[in-house]
């Protein structure tokens, strides 16, 4: 069950087939109460109308007596002030919810004349429920009605009846009439409630019957359209499980032919395994590199070690201690590499200043001028940045005719740091590729300078990852022009 649950297509399907639910059941609710409340005004009006029509009677001045009821079909009472009931329905042998439950008629008192209507008894209020629609009289209270009078006002409740042996739910209306020779009578007139209760019966039963089919349909289109939907997504997963057993990067998930979220998800995942890939390509390059820099150095080292063993006269030391050194520089350099790309980031709260930093790198190095006005504060690893400069200026010295233009200036919220040269420059289709790790445009020479093909590209990832830039133009007075763009620290750090 919890695996089952646990699919967003589970999930999707169950909530809206409970949401369907819940909109069907209250608009049942609606439509069977809107059903019941029309039925009920219908049968209202029914009674009333046939209340009234005995009241008219009444009020022309036919007698309770001379009531011709027993042609109708539906309960009707008369009653007086004092609750007693005189005329009703022939074969009425039950009633409840009118002012009297009798059922058989008492003979009718002319009251003498100049005699005074009793007041209305207590016990003849109308019964009417808790019904919204019962109750329709105003709240100016009983006003006195003149004779052959009938009241505007009705009164209305429900209640039940037996004609015949068959004994129903009605509907009652009450009128009220002031006769001539009777006083003030109340006539009480039902209509069944049969039609309402049966129309409400059938309803429910379409209800129960049609909404668990509704909500099967809901569920299944619900399924089929979302399985339809998440069918890119399993074929995603399918493919990424593949690619995760397989190892080969190369592969691609399949991208849908749609414009939706799945469509988006299938690009950005084909784009991380393109970034993985090139990075993994990249870290295999760097460690095929890597083995075949060091192979050289160790190899030399070693045959100058082994014949200065065997013959110490033949002993190269300066070669040795060059090889030594070209060794301990290029493990510097790889474990730098290493640490850039593990993710360290240099301290953001340490400043200095990159115009004396850029003073200190280039003392003692010959044909090297420094322009450096003004203070240009930046933040981040002094070191780091001092290993730019040098590897900038190591660089441009190795490329140089004669001289070699260090400059530091600010640009808004730059600090600028400037390397130019007056040697060949790099051509334009290679200046991005000389920050690729072991690139030497000029094999041979950078190789017998010492230079692996770091340099640059630990200057570049140092710049990046201080917020900056590092690139490459062409001098204004010939030659190559490396910039190292950092942004200028803000004020309150502390100094360096």
């Amino acid at each position: 069950m919890r695996r089952l649950f646990g699919s967003v297509r589970a999930r999707a399907t169950l909530a809206a087939t409970l949401v369907v639910a819940v909109a069907l059941v209250a608009a049942g609710a609606a439509v069977l109460l809107s059903l019941r409340s029309n039925l009920i005004g219908q049968a209202a009006t029914q009674a009333e109308r046939t209340a009234r029509s005995v009241a008219t009677d009444l009020s022309i001045g036919t007698t309770t007596g001379k009531l011709d009821l027993d042609e109708d079909e539906e309960p009707v009472q008369v009653v007086d002030d004092n609750g007693t009931l005189l005329a009703a329905t022939k074969d009425l042998q039950h009633i409840s919810g009118t002012a009297t439950g009798a059922v058989k008629p008492k003979p009718a008192k002319t009251p003498a004349p100049g005699a005074t209507t009793p007041p209305a008894n207590p016990a003849t209020a109308d019964d009417s429920d808790d019904d919204p629609d019962d109750a329709q009289e105003s709240d100016g209270g009983e006003d006195s009605l003149d004779a052959g009078e009938i009241d505007d006002r009705t009164t209305f409740s429900n209640g039940s009846a037996s004609i015949d042996k068959e004994t129903s739910d009605y509907r009652f209306a009450a009128v009220k009439v002031e006769t001539k020779t009777q006083g003030t009578l109340t006539v009480y007139a039902g209509a069944p409630l049969s039609a309402e209760q049966s129309a409400v019966r059938t309803a429910l039963s379409v209800m129960l019957i049609g909404f668990p089919l509704l909500l099967a349909v809901v569920a299944a289109v619900t399924w089929l359209v979302t399985r339809r939907a998440l069918g890119p997504v399993e074929g995603i997963r399918g493919e990424m499980a593949a690619i995760t057993a397989s190892e080969d990067l190369a592969r691609r998930v399949p991208v849908p032919d749609t414009h939706d979220e799945v469509a988006r998800l299938a690009r950005t995942t084909n784009e991380t395994l393109a970034a993985l890939e090139t990075s993994v390509e990249r870290q295999r390059r760097f460690v095929a590199d890597a083995s075949h820099e060091l192979r050289s150095p160790i190899a030399s080292l070693r045959t100058q070690l082994e014949v200065g063993a065997a013959h110490p006269e033949l002993l190269d030391v300066e070669g040795a201690v060059e090889d030594t050194v070209r060794l301990q520089r290029l493990a510097a350099d790889l474990l730098l590499l290493a640490r850039l790309d593990a993710g360290e980031r240099p301290v953001a709260d340490a400043r200095f200043d990159l115009a004396a930093l850029a003073r200190e790198e280039a003392e003692g190095r010959d044909g090297v001028t420094v322009e450096a006005p003004q203070a240009a504060r930046v933040a981040g690893s002094r070191g780091q940045v001092a290993r730019v400069l040098a590897n900038l200026l190591d660089n441009a010295r190795r490329h140089t005719r004669s001289t070699v233009a260090l400059t530091v200036r600010c640009e808004g919220e730059w600090a600028v740091a400037g390397v130019a040269d007056d040697g060949d420059g790099v051509p334009a289709g290679d200046r991005e590729r000389i920050f690729e790790r072991f690139v030497r445009l000029d094999e041979a020479r950078a190789r017998d300078d010492g230079g692996a093909g770091l340099g640059l590209a630990i200057a570049r990832d140092v710049a990046v990852r201080h917020g900056g830039t590092l690139t490459v133009r062409d001098a204004p007075a010939g030659g190559a022009l490396f910039e190292l763009r950092l942004p200028l620290a803000r004020s309150g750090g502390s100094g360096a």
